[in-house]
């Protein structure tokens, strides 16, 4: 009896730590499960690349498409940031011989999705001609005007935008500045051309609103720090020097900048007399380029000493090439801010412009602010761009995050410009030492005409003040399209930018240096 039970104890005691091993084990490989399903946090490349085809004036064009992060690393190795991007390669047999172009957009906080899917890759958001808004859901078409087939396009998101990323405990204002951010760029720039041997290719940088400072700080950077010499750079609705565009009391240079662009939206929204109304665009303009440089610009200058008679006479002009009021133009001391004439030019209608594009329009709470509400051209594009992006990345490219992907963030902030206190942030004169050291530098500069946050004006007017050599300037080329900021979003803008950058990249890949 007593055996027996000894017995039994002695089983049940077996099935006991059999049963327990058992459950160890599977908590053991349940763990081991879990532990590679969950992300390490050691940061590693990761790059998914799919294969697509298009058609690009008349021509099918074979490519692949990389999206992915890069891993940038310190000198000892130590993971810095990941950096997210989207590769577009042609298929050719020598990749060295095909042009390579670096994309970026501005902010700072942008990611590059603006020139991404609206003006340069292979898909695209066709938005009405008329300014007139979309309607969910939104979609992509094939883009006819990329310049795939004649570069091949890496866009860059700066780290904190898009899906890019400080490495853990690594601060965030490392890469939040003027120098933070030219350096990390660059060394993305570095890397994945060494990456993908690339660096026997002509290589170009193309960007757009704060890009352009970005530009021309790299222009620079990428000279010095890895004696990388580039073909060309174009800039888009670029802003360089930020005296141009802040107004202040004290601050004369932005309203003689900025007067073109309001005469341009004026025209636009039929705000101008009769003769005015039935002049093309351009000559309209050019009256008011005129009027800004000849009379505007020497009133402003003289302040409260201008005499009462040349004030009325001023206002006058102005007002006609305005639609403002001669009222309004005499109570604001003949200087108007963007943000006033967005929402003074259509008050009556109730009405406020676009700051990104003046063919916008809104409608506030009211008729009674000094500004609007919101931006107008702004409110029109984001959505659709944000809705294509985050469905094209997990459909088409098959890239899979479940960050959220930043369009354009406020997480850049504060935004250090340490290397200008004291004066306005200005990288002309970076941009003119790197076209003076490599004479087969070339630059593109395009412009909208109703682009109310870097007026093509204040772009002419920084070129103007570089000190670019004749020689040197032979270098540059200027257009201007009927478009705002993003004047890719307007059709017949996006064909013929497309013409001009097809014939530069001609000039600044297929022919010699002087």
């Amino acid at each position: 009896m007593h055996l027996m039970n000894w017995k039994c104890l002695a089983s049940l005691l077996m099935l006991f730590f059999v049963s327990t091993n058992a459950h160890a084990d599977d908590a053991a490989a349940s763990k081991d499960a879990s532990a590679a399903e969950k992300p390490s946090d050691e940061l590693a490349d990761k790059f998914v690349t799919t294969e697509h085809s298009f058609s690009v004036a008349g021509e099918t064009i074979d490519y692949t498409a990389t999206a992915g992060r890069l891993v940038m690393q310190t000198d000892e190795l130590d993971p810095k940031a990941e950096v997210f991007f989207v590769a577009y390669e042609r298929k050719t047999d020598d990749a060295t011989k095909r042009p390579l172009t670096f994309c970026f957009n501005g902010g700072p906080g942008s990611s590059s999705v603006w020139l991404h899917l609206g003006m340069l890759g292979p898909k695209i958001i066709r938005f009405p001609d008329d300014a007139s808004l979309l309607s969910p859901p939104y979609h992509l078409d094939e883009n006819h005007q990329s310049l795939l087939d004649i570069t091949d396009l890496v866009f860059i998101d700066p780290v904190s935008t898009g899906y890019s990323r400080p490495a853990k405990d690594v601060n965030k204002s490392d890469f939040h500045g003027y120098n933070e951010d030219v350096r990390s760029v660059g060394q993305f720039i570095h890397d994945y051309t060494t990456l993908n041997e690339r660096w026997l290719s002509p290589k170009l940088i193309l960007g757009e609103s704060y890009g352009g400072l970005r530009v021309a700080g790299l222009s620079g950077y990428l000279r010095d720090h890895y004696k990388m010499e580039l073909n060309g750079a174009v800039v888009i609705s670029g802003a360089i020097n930020f005296q141009t565009l802040r107004f202040s009391p004290s601050n004369d240079v932005p309203d003689v900048c900025f007067l073109p662009t309001y005469t341009a939206t004026a025209w636009y929204h039929k705000q101008l007399d009769d003769e005015m109304q039935s002049l093309p665009l351009a000559e309209v303009v050019a009256k008011s380029e005129k009027f800004a440089y000849q009379k505007y610009a020497p009133a402003l200058l003289k302040g409260t000493g201008i005499s009462k008679k040349e004030r009325q006479r001023v206002a006058k002009e102005l007002a006609s090439l305005t639609g403002l009021s001669e009222a309004y133009l005499l109570s604001s001391n003949l200087k108007i801010s963007m943000q006033r004439f967005g929402k003074e030019l259509l008050r009556d209608e109730g009405l406020t412009v676009g700051r990104f594009d003046g063919r916008y329009t809104s409608i506030d709470r009211d008729s009674a602010g000094e500004t609007p509400e919101f931006d107008a051209s702004g409110a029109a594009i984001f959505g659709p761009f944000t809705a294509c992006l985050n469905d094209y990345m997990h459909r088409d490219l098959e890239y899979k995050d479940r960050r959220v992907y930043e369009i354009l963030t406020g997480n850049v902030h504060p935004w250090s410009y340490k290397p200008f206190e004291g004066r306005y942030v200005d990288a002309s004169e970076t941009l003119r030492g790197a076209m003076a050291a490599n004479p087969s530098f070339k630059l593109f500069v395009a412009c909208g005409y109703y682009d109310l946050a870097t007026p093509h004006f204040a772009m002419e007017y920084t070129i103007d003040h570089m000190g670019l050599s004749p020689e040197r300037s032979k270098n540059l080329t200027i257009k201007h399209y009927e478009g705002g900021h993003m004047m890719y979003v307007h059709e017949p803008s996006l064909k013929q930018l497309r013409q001009d950058l097809v014939e530069f990249y001609d000039g600044a890949v297929g022919q010699p240096a002087e």
